[in-house]
């Protein structure tokens, strides 16, 4: 085909077209030749720049592809009734590990972190809520002491034991993944939270280490010296500027300083995750492909993830995360109570627990979380709404093995209004914790209702129960049900000598009243959390306690 001619901008000269034998003639230009000339060379090049182009990236894809193939990636399976899926919104459980496996022995001493010690426990477990949109995102840290039932669960893989179900027992949430492996601790999350995860990520602590190095380090503040023998955390009175190997430390010290508990060690380490992103954002590394890719290849080697989870989709995370501002991320721990059996485990604290979670899976914010100044939208909370006790039809079970206790809690339940339709024994008398059973999403709200009575329960779908029906199966630990506000009438309990301590004591309600709502946003001052933008230097309640401070 004959080639059009080109006029002298470059473009085709319009209406005209080369015909063979036809010769059109111009006015002879002086230095006609040398622009000819001049042309060539400039479609050369441009012709050599979208080569050098197309093959960079290429390179960089085929880079890409070579670094994710390098990731571990797992099957998650046997989840069982799962939680459904509301919206667009992303669901992310992110976790670290203590396990040494793969770590040299110098690796070992340099990390400070000892050679490998039995099974694997998960240190940090994060959920990461992701809003539809891509316009805010919700870390939520759930303490590694919070107590859960014992779900049923098989191995993902050698050396795991899996676990039988025992609704009426629990154990602590950081045990669950040496049990049964990913899909256990999956499972348990989204059982306790109602919310529908959608991948995993799994870092190492190299991983973690890469990351903190290729920001060029973070921030940390305290107000005096700090020194643990058991991390090897040294850090001197004001703005400490730590490196890798240093944030490890400064992220898995827990005994050694302030309280020693957990909950606060989560506190210290969401201000270290603000300084983190506030690194990301300062060296504009979401924005860097380049810069990227050279992460990717440090975290790879210690980073899994679940086989579901494709390279567009953890890009596409990345690029979702990009053009947020810090003050749209927010930090916060799920609300917890101390065991009133162990004051070194907690239980997730009602009803302030259900209602964030419930708030994340529906990314509605909760009333009373509202940012001040901001109005609310109009539209009706997609959230639950408790019961009345008089709507809620309860067969109370004895799980215990105690002489009458299926009886004495039923009069109680009587006696603050519910309808209870019978009384007899649990599947066995093994069950130490109270579970409440249910059997479909519409029977929800009558079961929260009965749980926000209740010290300690769990929630479990059980298809084959009669709709309109819950079964409460009354574990040992309870032995008195939860307080009425003092403006309530006095009503009939279990006797005094047997009540739970004042520490225990739950609010009656345990959902969110329908009200004006927005997407979710400003959870951090109602759950006492933090944004990303919050400075380290406002960390200082997470040092306090007996331990040096």
């Amino acid at each position: 085909m004959p080639r059009p001619r080109m006029s002298q901008y470059g473009d085709e000269e319009p209406g005209r077209s080369d015909q063979p034998g036809r010769r059109r003639s111009r006015p002879h230009r002086k230095g006609r030749p040398r622009r000819r000339l001049a042309l060539r060379i400039a479609g050369w090049l441009s012709v050599a720049v979208v080569v050098v182009l197309t093959a960079g990236s290429v390179f960089l894809y085929a880079q890409y592809r070579s670094v994710w193939d390098s990731i571990t990636r797992l099957d998650v399976s046997g989840l069982g009734t799962r939680p459904p899926s509301y919206n667009s919104a992303l669901n992310v459980l992110v976790f670290g590990t203590d396990s040494r496996a793969g770590l040299s022995p110098y690796q070992q001493i340099k990390l400070h972190v000892g050679p490998p010690q039995g099974g694997q426990n998960t240190d940090t477990i994060m959920l990461v809520h992701i809003s539809p949109g891509r316009h805010g995102v919700t870390v939520v840290s759930i303490p590694r002491d919070t107590q859960v039932p014992y779900y049923s669960c098989a191995p993902d893989g050698p050396g795991q034991p899996g676990q039988q179900q025992d609704l009426g027992a629990t154990e602590r949430i950081n045990a669950v993944l040496a049990a049964g492996g990913v899909s256990c601790l999956w499972k348990t999350v989204e059982q306790q939270t109602g919310i529908r995860i959608d991948h995993f990520i799994e870092l190492h602590f190299t991983g973690f280490v890469a990351i903190i190095n290729e920001i060029g380090g973070v921030n940390v503040c305290v107000n005096k010296p700090v020194y643990d023998s058991t991390s090897g955390l040294r850090l001197r009175r004001g703005e400490n500027h730590l490196d890798g190997v240093a944030a490890l430390k400064f992220w898995r010290t827990r005994e050694g300083l302030g309280s020693g508990d957990d909950p606060q060690r989560i506190q210290r380490d969401q201000f270290l995750m603000a300084s983190v992103l506030q690194g990301v954002r300062r060296e504009g590394l979401l924005g860097n492909p380049a810069r990227t890719l050279t992460v990717l290849k440090d975290v790879a080697g210690s980073m899994t993830t679940d086989s579901g989870m494709s390279a567009s989709d953890l890009f596409r995370i990345a690029e979702s995360l990009r053009g947020l501002s810090t003050g749209s991320v927010q930090f916060i721990t799920a609300p917890y109570v101390l065991d009133p059996a162990d004051n070194n485990l907690v239980d997730f604290q009602q009803p302030q627990a259900t209602e964030l979670f419930t708030a994340l899976a529906h990314d509605r914010t909760p009333p009373g979380a509202i940012r001040k100044g901001r109005r609310a939208t109009g539209r009706t909370a997609l959230v639950r709404q408790a019961a009345k006790p008089s709507s809620v039809h309860v067969q109370v079970l004895n799980g215990s093995g105690v002489i009458g206790q299926a009886a004495r809690v039923a009069a109680s339940l009587t006696s603050r209004g519910f309808h209870v339709v019978g009384t007899g024994d649990g599947p066995d008398f093994g069950y130490t914790t109270s579970v409440i059973e249910y059997a479909s999403p519409a029977d929800l709200p009558a079961a929260d209702t009965l749980k926000a009575q209740l010290a300690r329960a769990s929630l479990l779908r059980d298809s084959g129960l009669a709709a309109g029906t819950v079964s409460l199966i009354v574990g040992s630990s309870l032995t008195a049900l939860q307080p009425l506000p003092a403006s309530a009438p006095p009503s009939a309990s279990l006797p005094p000598s047997a009540s739970l301590p004042p520490s225990a004591s739950l609010p009656p309600s345990a959902s969110l009243p329908a009200s004006a709502t927005q997407p979710v946003a400003g959870l951090g001052k109602k759950y006492r959390g933090i944004t990303a933008s919050t400075s380290v230097c406002k960390d200082q309640s997470a040092f306090s306690g007996p331990l040096g401070y």
